[in-house]
């Protein structure tokens, strides 16, 4: 199982469209700071027990990652502590960090760690069977009806997988 490093608005966006389970369905152990699963995972009411009960990992940082997110302070000043702890966590260990937070995608970007986010695992999903056409074209319609509250997504990709997916009807 890939190891992903997780930030906290992703599962927002699956909680707010009742499908916190579907990344689970992929071959990721997604992991978080046990700190960062108290502080961050409390909204929707009992996120952080329900990602905790789909498989959500808690870990310890080292001192090295401890270290990195401290000297990220400096670089990256619009990333909260949760944010460069999770960076700091994919950086060091060299695997994906889960975001759709724009600030944590570039600070990704300049390090070098891979991003996914919402769409993406949505991607994933369908492209490798693991939900159907039609609980794919839910989740879109879903987030951008939703989109504009606790999700924000940009819609020109929502819309632009809707599309696909009526061309392929």
């Amino acid at each position: 199982m890939e190891l992903i490093s997780s930030d906290t608005n992703v599962w927002v966006d699956f909680a707010v469209i009742n499908r916190l389970n579907l990344p689970f369905l992929l071959p990721y152990t997604y992991i978080m700071y046990e700190e960062s699963m108290d502080h961050e995972l409390i909204y929707p009411p009992g996120i952080g027990e329900d990602l905790k009960r789909l498989g959500l990992q808690s870990v310890q940082i080292s001192i090295e990652e401890f270290t990195l997110a401290q000297n990220y302070s400096k670089t990256y000043k619009r990333l909260s502590v949760e944010d460069r702890i999770a960076l700091a966590v994919a950086k060091n260990r060299g695997i994906k960090l889960l975001t759709g937070d724009k600030a944590m995608r570039n600070a990704a970007s300049i390090e070098g760690v891979k991003v996914i986010g919402t769409l993406g695992i949505l991607d994933k999903l369908i492209n490798e069977n693991f939900i159907i056409e039609e609980e794919y074209a839910y989740c879109l319609s879903e987030l951008k009806r939703l989109n504009g509250g606790n999700i924000r997504l940009p819609v020109e990709e929502i819309e632009k997988r809707m599309k696909r997916i009526k061309r392929s009807e």
